[in-house]
């Protein structure tokens, strides 16, 4: 299986953009470690913004299962809302 989300985008150009359900909280997925996503400590590396970031994005790795449990996912690659 090939790794579609293997190389690094800019942060106004995520894969994905993933919300939590108060909307206080935003993943904008920038890369994909592994093509598959279900695997236990899959990572994604994300822009995050969130109450503590003051309106600011931060960089780093997240594990694919929290975002997906504390949050719904908004927009794809295409643009799409899914």
């Amino acid at each position: 299986m090939k790794n579609l989300r293997g190389k690094t985008r800019p942060t106004a150009d995520p894969y994905e953009t993933w919300r939590s359900p108060d909307g206080s909280w935003e993943w904008r997925v920038l890369k994909g470690y592994q093509a598959d996503d279900d695997k236990p400590y899959a990572r994604w590396f994300c822009a995050v913004k969130s109450p503590f970031t003051h309106g600011g994005f931060e960089l780093g790795d997240a594990y694919v299962a929290d975002v997906r449990r504390d949050a719904e996912q908004v927009t794809t690659d295409f643009g799409g809302v899914r």
